[in-house]
């Protein structure tokens, strides 16, 4: 149907690379362990909605732009991974609140893990934050590019259709997942009772690992 072939292999292939450890599962847990289950469900919409645009831009063509273009990949590069590694600076920077009341609150979030400002980053803030990360990380376009097309007929009557309905079928089991992954981190957190400094080290090593995911985008190639 719509020139899909091998869909059940496509569905597997990609509930395997959703459930690899990455940057977007970090982020959901480090937001899930310090602000609880919403701020997790924040950043996995976020990260869904960002793929939504890639998987969009792929199939009206505009992501081949970014793998034949040098300065369209190029300007894309540079712009996500001075966001990414903005991030990364501000989950470093992350500290304790003393003051604040001890114990977790309803959602699973500890009110004595603070962002900058001294403050919980709203749900919004951190919806953006998923989303930019995702839309501006153009090794995300080439993987689109990449691995759906191989589950295209290549006399399919309507490409980008096709295209459309696959990346909404990966991008819907990301979203299972993802959202698990928050309620999960949340859930165990509140459970095991986890100390603010561990939530707070636990920011601190995402943030690290978003300086090296954008030391990476900027060293990276069209190839």
């Amino acid at each position: 149907m719509f020139g899909i072939h091998d869909l059940t292999l496509f569905i597997v292939s990609g509930l395997l690379l959703n459930i690899m450890p990455g940057p977007d599962s970090l982020l959901i847990m480090a937001r899930s362990a310090t602000q609880g289950w919403r701020a997790g469900v924040a950043a996995s919409l976020g990260i869904g909605a960002g793929t939504m645009v890639h998987v969009l831009a792929a199939a009206l063509g505009l992501s081949a732009l970014l793998a034949t273009s040098a300065t369209a990949f190029t300007v894309v590069k540079w712009i996500g991974a001075a966001y990414i590694v903005w991030c990364g600076i501000q989950m470093l920077r992350a500290k304790l609140t003393p003051t604040a009341e001890a114990g977790v609150r309803p959602d699973g979030s500890d009110p004595r893990v603070t962002s900058l400002g001294g403050k919980h980053a709203s749900n919004w803030r951190i919806f953006a934050q998923g989303f930019l990360t995702n839309v501006l990380n153009p090794k995300v376009a080439l993987f689109f590019l990449a691995f759906v097309p191989q589950f295209i007929d290549a006399d399919a009557p309507n490409k980008p259709l096709a295209f459309i309905i696959l990346g909404c079928i990966f991008n819907f089991n990301g979203m299972l997942w993802c959202n698990g992954l928050a309620l999960f981190t949340a859930f165990a957190s509140s459970k095991l009772k986890v100390k603010p400094r561990v939530a707070l080290w636990l920011n601190r090593v995402t943030g690290g690992l978003f300086l090296a995911l954008g030391a990476r985008i900027a060293l990276a190639d069209r190839h």
